[in-house]
């Protein structure tokens, strides 16, 4: 079919497909760049009231405040860590796998992980969405709303399973894993060696 003065069809997919493609890996990048900032949040709370007790400087509710950095900073870097291929895995069995068998049993995994992670996520949206509707306050010296650092616990794990559904489709599309970061034809050595300085299992 003729559209505008070009043909439609498989360039227009390829197009919508690579859209979605740049805005996944824009949404885990900007996931991990925010856990980055929490992180360095942390380290600016913790340095002001550490030098400020020379100085009878107080936060108030500094350690709250550090708490709540430390959760967010935690789930926001799920995806991001996971898609980068930095997350722990034991892959002990899938890496004795070749072909289609080794494919069977990514998607097996993946689809055990990803059922937990969303069932952990309706949990976790069900406790942000009831602390935003009764209206739960922190118990310390600043009365913070709860559904304020719960968004990034929440948010997290929203991210982490778009990520696992993602990782999901690519791999029963045929496409290798992106957190895979060895060759096909690794050789136990050489995973070990990889291992050993700091490559993603």
């Amino acid at each position: 079919m003729r559209m505008g003065g070009r043909v439609a069809g498989h360039g227009d997919d390829a197009n919508s497909v690579g859209l979605v493609r740049r805005a996944l890996d824009l949404l885990y990048l900007g996931s991990g760049i925010a856990a980055g900032v929490f992180l360095v949040a942390i380290f600016a709370i913790m340095m002001v009231m550490s030098i400020g007790r020379q100085f009878a400087l107080n936060i108030p509710a500094g350690d709250d405040f550090a708490s709540w950095c430390m959760a967010a900073m935690a789930f926001l870097g799920l995806a991001h860590t996971f898609k980068r291929g930095e997350m722990i895995r034991v892959g002990l069995l899938l890496e004795r796998l070749h072909g289609r068998t080794k494919q069977v049993a990514e998607i097996v995994a993946l689809g055990i992980a990803t059922a937990f992670i969303l069932y952990f996520t309706r949990h976790a949206l069900q406790m942000t969405y009831d602390s935003w509707r009764f209206n739960d306050v922190a118990q310390g010296v600043v009365a913070m709303p709860l559904w304020i650092p719960q968004l990034g616990f929440a948010g997290g794990l929203v991210i982490l399973s778009i990520a696992l559904i993602d990782e999901m489709v690519n791999v029963v599309g045929g496409k290798r894993p992106s957190y895979e970061k060895g060759s096909p034809d690794e050789t136990p050595e050489e995973f070990v060696e990889r291992i050993s300085q700091g490559g993603g299992g």
